[in-house]
């Protein structure tokens, strides 16, 4: 197994930590998922599913056909000062401990926000809501957002999923539910118990000032978080300099992701912008996952 850089050189990488499979609102199936990681040259990728890590086991058997190196891993919904916030939890030892419970929330949950997501869908004339975001959904699994989005475009109520979520379902809107929800600190509170890393989902798309966004890291800092996804998808070369210089200032590892769902859109597995030099850590030296991306155990 081919191990990962210890720092970031501004070269191109063959890992993303962050991707969906049809266990949660993706498109592909897990072993499809990592048969396209496979593809594009991907050598280590983190299955990483919203609130479940259903998907993981079936990915796992896939990847050592494929010499892929999957990495358990969830994305875990919760709250944060009125906003919902994405926790990555990457989970070398799988899901144990207070997290087997949280995920049993975290979907129990997604079932109830589920109904009030489509009372509301309703109210903008979207007919039979939980059976249109059902059937996009094309499985019994926790409905999320974007099955109401497609349900929306179907119903040619919304020309695209982008304005459904700028019309109704993104942050502030009618569709973005939180109170099921739990606290940041309690998400992960779970990831660290079940022996992972936790971090800190696309801090660049929560529109947050530059301010608040330090606020969000202190935050999640003090919580035991230990890492930030420094790239996520297609960002730009700025604000990822900047974003690097923040968690530099806290001491937080950087991680990265495509977060893709589907297949033709602007994103693809292993797709985003590249990483610059930069002084902060990947994610992967981490001593929790060190082993698992062939560096070596850390000094104790």
């Amino acid at each position: 197994m081919n191990a990962l850089p210890e720092r970031f050189e501004g070269e191109a990488l063959s890992i993303d930590l962050h991707m969906h499979s049809t266990a949660s609102d993706g498109a592909l199936s897990p072993e499809a998922l990592v048969e396209a990681c496979a593809s594009r040259g991907l050598t280590h990728m983190a299955l990483t599913d919203h609130d479940t890590v259903a998907g993981v086991e079936r990915a796992s058997a896939v990847g050592e056909s494929h010499g892929v190196v999957v990495l358990p891993g969830t994305e875990l919904s919760c709250q944060w000062r009125g906003l919902n916030i994405h926790v990555v939890g990457l989970l070398p030892s799988g899901a144990r401990g207070e997290l087997v419970a949280g995920l049993e929330h975290q979907a129990e949950a997604r079932e109830r926000r589920a109904v009030q997501i489509a009372a509301r869908m309703e109210r903008v004339g979207l007919e039979n809501a939980l059976e249109r975001a059902r059937e996009q959904a094309g499985s019994d699994r926790p409905l999320g957002r974007p099955d109401f989005a497609r349900a929306l475009v179907a119903a040619e109520l919304v020309p695209d999923m982008a304005t459904a979520f700028r019309r109704h379902l993104g942050n502030g809107k009618a569709g973005d539910i939180k109170a099921h929800w739990p606290a940041l600190s309690t998400v992960v509170a779970w990831v660290l118990d079940a022996g992972g890393v936790a971090a800190l989902a696309h801090p660049l798309r929560y529109g947050l000032t530059r301010r608040k966004r330090g606020q969000l890291l202190d935050d999640f800092h003090a919580a035991g978080g230990q890492a930030v996804e420094l790239v996520s998808g297609f960002q730009n070369p700025d604000a990822t300099r900047d974003l690097a210089r923040q968690l530099d200032e806290r001491g937080l590892l950087a991680s990265l992701g495509s977060d893709f769902h589907f297949p033709g859109g602007h994103l693809a597995p292993g797709s985003m912008t590249p990483v610059p030099r930069t002084a902060v850590a990947p994610v992967w030296t981490h001593s929790r996952l060190a082993a698992t991306f062939g560096l070596p155990m850390p000094a104790a």
